[in-house]
């Protein structure tokens, strides 16, 4: 087992959990075996979408949030029976985005601007707390994309996984991950065009000034 998959591995104790083993030496193991990709997690939501609480006074570590986010867990799997390793790590992610909103808003921030790109959409996904009119337009643009594409866009752009591990999870082929995430992305840009630099079209790309 040692050498198994993290994605195997998780799910073994997923079914384990299922039959109604003793939850809580199961739990420990099962968050025992996801702490890696769990701290990844944790290092890319503090990096890109709270790089505030990095900074004093709350100097927030990536192991401090890991931890936080397994005593979640171990409280929520008490009740919670997630069923596939899709199912864990979007609880995960959850509960990891509400304790990363409670610490910030104890630091009371004001609104920061929002930039329509692809690589800080991440920023809207992960948290509403202090964000404008625009981040809120955002938010609710993700949320209103179809699930599948939802999906994607959640495992790679805000859990940080390659397109091969969200293919994993979510039991289909890689390219059609890749479809799925590229027409969220389109469908956000086509939402939130007016949000774009002036001149500047899908992409990043330049407009023509002119004929």
């Amino acid at each position: 087992m040692e050498h198994d998959p993290t994605t195997l591995v998780v799910q073994r104790y997923l079914d384990e959990l299922a039959r109604g083993e003793p939850s809580e030496p199961v739990v420990r193991a099962l968050l025992e075996r996801s702490a890696c990709r769990l701290r990844r997690l944790c290092v890319l939501f503090l990096a890109r979408s709270y790089p505030r609480l990095m900074k004093p006074p709350m100097s927030l570590e990536a192991e401090d949030l890991l931890g936080a986010v397994a005593e979640r867990l171990m409280k929520a799997l008490r009740e919670a029976r997630p069923t596939s390793v899709r199912q864990y790590f979007s609880l995960a992610g959850q509960h990891m985005r509400w304790e990363l909103n409670d610490l910030a808003r104890r630091l009371d921030e004001q609104p920061s601007v929002i930039e329509l790109r692809d690589d800080l959409a991440l920023a809207a996904a992960s948290s509403d707390t202090g964000l404008s009119g625009d981040g809120r337009r955002m938010l609710a643009a993700i949320e209103g994309l179809p699930e599948e594409e939802r999906e994607a866009f959640d495992l790679i752009r805000i859990q940080g996984m390659t397109t091969g591990e969200a293919a994993e999870v979510l039991g289909t082929s890689e390219s059609t991950v890749k479809r799925r995430l590229r027409r969220g992305l389109d469908g956000l840009a086509e939402a939130l065009d007016d949000l774009r630099p002036r001149g500047e079209a899908p992409g990043g790309r330049r407009r023509a000034s002119g004929p």
